[in-house]
């Protein structure tokens, strides 16, 4: 699944734990008609994908959605859903790299094609 929309917040780095758990918070604001603030975690080594990226640009997140079971001490089961992402694209270095490309009209047609000339490909 993917998130697409603008960074509004990455967070710091947090670390739990003895073992050095690493989660790292971003949140995504997409663009619709009734727009959406999604937070969503990165853990262990997928924390530094979000050392490139700052607030403003516009991205393309995948992601899993995670849930969990929790039983708590009076043996009710207790349910938690998380978003976490694996992979964030620039969708503002796409676009800008598309902005260089020169429109098609601006392209010459080939005026030596005939019907006449062999098909000399092999498929």
């Amino acid at each position: 699944m993917e998130v697409i929309g603008k960074v509004k917040l990455i967070g710091e780095v947090q670390t739990f734990g003895t073992n050095g758990f690493r989660k790292r918070e971003l949140v995504v604001t997409t663009d619709e008609q009734y727009p959406q603030m999604i937070m969503i975690e990165f853990v262990q080594d997928k924390c530094d994908l979000l050392n490139s990226y700052a607030v403003g640009q516009d991205v393309k997140v995948s992601i899993n959605l995670r849930g969990r079971e929790w039983i708590n001490p009076q043996g009710e089961a207790k349910y938690f859903n998380s978003v976490q992402g694996w992979r964030v694209e620039n969708l503002s270095q796409t676009s800008a790299q598309n902005q260089n490309l020169p429109p098609v009209d601006q392209f010459q047609p080939a005026s030596n094609v005939s019907d006449e000339e062999p098909d000399d490909l092999p498929f």
